[in-house]
């Protein structure tokens, strides 16, 4: 009898994938560079709309949103300011996974008012990172992201700390994304090179100008690796780039 070999992944194997793909002091110097690269542009585009908050998102699932929010943020962090990174997908949380911490208690916790801030936080998860996880999953997360008690958390995150970058739900699957708009600096739009679709980045921004906010640029992932010069006005010519938009 011969066996089968099953090539379909486990949640947890995927999960496990994806954290593979998280900088540390090993990532290839081409991928730090790139996501140096989106920092800084970031940081311009931040100034001039005077906000120090950004919500990353994508159209939809499986785009390497997430992991590409975990990255921008520890780049930030390399500079040495204080950054919060904040789970908002209620629904679907992701960052606990990539970052390995607990998910006892998170967002969902603090507004709904079983948590403090203060505990719900893990601090210097790397030095100068903070991260606030999604928390249990609520019956109602629409209404909490609506709420004033979040956007009372919000304000103070952003008295306390020099950036607070928000992994949000891909727009094409809730609209709980566009809840933030009045929070954030704009959206930073993660495509995914030979997934995301043309289709999916005009919805994508039709969306998001309905909403009468602002998208701040493209984070383009999954790129071939191949050699090229740095273009810091378009990006790097490698896995990660970064597009204003105009």
């Amino acid at each position: 009898m011969k066996l089968i070999k099953n090539n379909k992944r486990t949640a947890a194997e995927n999960e496990a994938e994806k954290a593979k793909n998280v900088l540390t002091s090993d990532s290839k110097f081409a991928i730090v560079e790139g996501y140096k690269i989106a920092r800084t542009n970031l940081m311009f585009s931040l100034t001039t709309q005077d906000n120090n908050c950004v919500a990353i998102t994508s159209w939809s699932k499986g785009e390497g949103k997430s992991t590409a929010t975990v990255n921008l943020a520890i780049s930030f962090s390399k500079m040495g300011k204080r950054i919060l990174l904040i789970d908002t997908d209620l629904r679907r949380p992701n960052l606990h996974n990539l970052l390995k911490l607990k998910n006892d208690t998170g967002l969902s916790d603090v507004i709904g008012k079983f948590g403090d801030f203060r505990n719900a936080v893990h601090h210097n998860v790397i030095p100068d990172l903070d991260v606030l996880t999604s928390g249990a999953i609520p019956p109602n997360p629409s209404e909490l992201l609506a709420s004033s008690v979040f956007a009372d958390l919000v304000k103070n995150a952003k008295e306390e700390y020099d950036y607070v970058i928000m992994d949000t739900p891909p727009l094409g699957v809730v609209a709980d994304t566009l809840l933030l708009k009045d929070f954030v600096g704009g959206y930073v739009l993660v495509v995914r090179e030979r997934v995301t679709t043309h289709g999916d980045i005009e919805n994508s921004l039709q969306n998001i100008r309905l909403a009468d906010s602002k998208i701040l640029g493209f984070l383009k992932v999954g790129c071939e690796m191949r050699s090229g010069r740095y273009n810091r006005r378009r990006g790097l010519g490698g896995n990660y780039n970064y597009y204003y938009y105009k």
